[in-house]
């Protein structure tokens, strides 16, 4: 508990020491949001505010993990720096994508095909990773079984756990991107959904199948460094939401939306709770589902199920204010963060 604790304390503190000079020094080099010409007229506004924002999160998380082990004097995890691989990786992917909107001033930044590109070699790496390195116990960070609560079924050849995980992956990453749309929207969300990881995490550690060979144990490999990734990301996103509450004084970009996006879904594989990642992001599936029934409806029919996708902007152009959307888009993200919770207490429960 202290590990956690100690996590997203340095986290938050680096955090939020280091927003300021980053929105001052984004600001002098004018390293700004281009916004969508086909987007609201209301975001026109937003034009000009500092992006990138996500770098704090990465750099918080990732001191705030290393120095929680410094704290507890304890050696990092193979589970733990593998999601932290991929949570930089991704945010690496973004950052190219956030530098190339700002250097050629558009809002659009790498190609499709070099984004997916980046997306699956982080991603590969990662999920090769994770059927690597067992412990004493023979427990990987990752299993090539498919799960919901645990691992169920039969073991997937690796080959094939890799599509899944890159899957996953991909798709995770940039759902969080087209949440994040709305001053403090991802943001919100990403939080509820770590909290979630931090109990689930602390949950698994102490019904652990190392402890006792119990019928409901867990055989996750590192179950508390899990926990204390996710409270790191929690720490850094709480500061970052302190500057990006409407109206935002700098936005996360792509730089913060895929690593947190990816940071989720490698929390998910390796505390053995892959579709249970669809009521943890409950939010970012129904926005990604608006935007996928959208062009889906366009291109059959020729007609619009919303006003505007991602589902945001189509509140937005039903007269919403935008803190009522997120407010509301919050509780609704917090239901299913309780729904996921309750889930997975009523299944350990002895029967």
């Amino acid at each position: 508990m202290t590990g956690i604790i100690a996590a997203a304390g340095l986290s938050l503190l680096v955090s939020f020491i280091l927003m300021p000079p980053l929105i001052k020094i984004l600001y002098r080099f004018k390293f700004g949001q281009e916004i969508r010409d086909d987007g609201p007229q209301g975001h026109k506004t937003k034009q000009g505010t500092p992006t990138m924002g996500g770098i704090v999160i990465i750099l918080g998380a990732v001191i705030g993990y290393f120095g929680a082990h410094g704290v507890t004097m304890t050696p990092p995890t193979v589970s733990g720096v593998l999601v932290l691989f991929l949570f930089v990786g991704l945010g690496c992917v973004g950052f190219l994508d956030d530098f190339i909107k700002i250097y050629k001033r558009r809002s659009l930044g790498l190609r499709s095909g070099a984004k997916m590109l980046g997306q699956v070699i982080v991603g590969v790496g990662f999920a090769v990773g994770v059927t690597m390195f067992p412990n004493s116990y023979t427990y990987t960070p990752g299993s090539t079984h498919l799960s919901l609560l645990r691992d169920f079924g039969p073991p997937m050849a690796v080959w094939l756990f890799v599509i899944w995980a890159l899957l996953l992956i991909v798709a995770t990453s940039n759902a969080v991107n087209l949440t994040d749309g709305l001053d403090g929207l991802a943001t919100g969300a990403t939080i509820l959904s770590l909290v979630a990881y931090v109990i689930i995490g602390n949950w698994q550690l102490r019904q652990s199948c190392v402890n006792a060979l119990e019928p409901n144990c867990y055989t996750v490999r590192d179950p508390l460094d899990l926990a204390v990734v996710a409270a790191a990301a929690l720490g850094g996103c709480i500061a970052f939401l302190w500057f990006n509450a409407p109206p935002a004084k700098i936005f996360m970009g792509d730089t913060g939306s895929l690593a947190l996006g990816g940071l989720l879904v490698g929390l998910a594989i390796t505390t053995r709770t892959q579709l249970l990642l669809l009521v943890i992001g409950g939010l970012f599936v129904l926005i990604t589902a608006s935007v996928i029934i959208q062009v889906g409806s366009f291109r059959l029919t020729g007609k619009r199920v919303f006003r505007m996708a991602p589902l945001q902007h189509h509140f937005e152009l039903k007269g919403w204010a935008e803190t009522t959307i997120v407010i509301r888009f919050w509780i609704i993200q917090g239901l299913f963060v309780a729904a996921a919770i309750a889930l997975f207490y009523l299944e350990w429960m002895p029967r």
